[in-house]
C-alpha cells in the first residue's frame, strides 16, 4: 500500500515539475514575441487551437499513470483537430470533416495511446494505439474515397486536393496491410506443437521408452 502512495507522490511531483518547466517556455515564448514584434496571427488561427493541444500532450506524456494518460488523450484531440484545422484554412477543404473525424477520433486516440505507452513501456497500450490508430486512418480513407471520389461532396471550383489525394492514400494504405499480412512473423519457443497436440493432428506418438523389467518379488 505504501508502495502505491510513493509512486503517485512520485507522478505528481514529475507531473508538476514538468508543469513548471511549461510555463517558463510558454512564458518565455510570448517575452520574445512582445520584444520582437511577432505576429502570431499570420500563421494563421488554428495555432491558437494546435498549441494548447500540445501542451496538453506533452505534459500527459510526462506524467505517469493514468493522470497522464487523462491529460494525452484530450491534448491529443485538440492536436488533431488543430491541424486539421490549419490544413483546411490553408486548402479550403473544410467539407472534408465530412471524413475527417475519423483522425480525431479514433485516429489521434490511438496515437496517444500508442506515444504513451511507447515512453512509458507499456507494451499493452502499444498495442491498443496501433490497433486504433489502424482503425481510424481506414476510416478516413474509406469514408473520403466515397465522399470526395464518389460524391464529389467539394466541388465548389476550389483546388481538389483531397479528391486527387485519397485514391494514393488508399493504394499505400492496402499495400502496407499487404505487407503486414505477408510478412512472415517470428516464432517463439512457446508456438512450438505440445506432445499431445501430435495426437489431434492425426500423428502418432511413439511410446514412451521402458525399462527392463525386474523379477517380481
Amino acid at each position: 500500500m505504501s508502495d502505491w502512495w510513493d509512486d503517485r507522490d512520485r507522478g505528481g511531483e514529475h507531473g508538476m515539475l514538468v508543469l513548471g518547466v511549461l510555463l517558463i517556455v510558454l512564458g518565455g515564448l510570448f517575452l520574445a514575441s512582445e520584444q520582437f514584434n511577432v505576429d502570431w496571427d499570420r500563421y494563421g488561427w488554428p495555432v491558437f487551437v494546435i498549441v494548447p493541444g500540445l501542451v496538453l500532450l506533452v505534459l500527459g506524456l510526462a506524467i505517469p499513470g493514468e493522470a497522464g494518460l487523462g491529460l494525452a488523450i484530450p491534448g491529443g484531440i485538440v492536436t488533431a483537430v488543430g491541424l486539421i484545422l490549419a490544413f483546411q484554412n490553408s486548402t479550403d477543404t473544410y467539407a472534408s470533416w465530412a471524413y475527417a473525424w475519423a483522425l480525431v477520433a479514433p485516429g489521434s486516440v490511438g496515437v496517444s495511446l500508442f506515444l504513451f505507452g511507447l515512453l512509458h513501456r507499456q507494451l499493452d497500450l502499444v498495442d491498443a494505439g496501433l490497433r486504433t490508430g489502424a482503425v481510424g486512418l481506414g476510416l478516413f480513407v474509406g469514408f473520403g474515397l466515397f465522399f470526395e471520389n464518389v460524391i464529389r461532396i467539394d466541388d465548389t471550383g476550389s483546388t481538389p486536393t483531397m479528391r486527387q489525394a485519397m485514391p494514393f492514400l488508399a493504394v499505400a494504405l492496402g499495400a502496407i496491410i499487404i505487407l503486414l499480412n505477408v510478412m512472415p512473423r517470428p516464432r517463439s519457443g512457446n508456438d512450438r506443437p505440445a506432445p499431445s497436440d501430435a495426437w489431434h493432428d492425426g500423428r502418432s506418438v511413439p511410446p514412451a521408452p521402458q525399462g527392463p523389467v525386474g523379477p517380481s518379488l
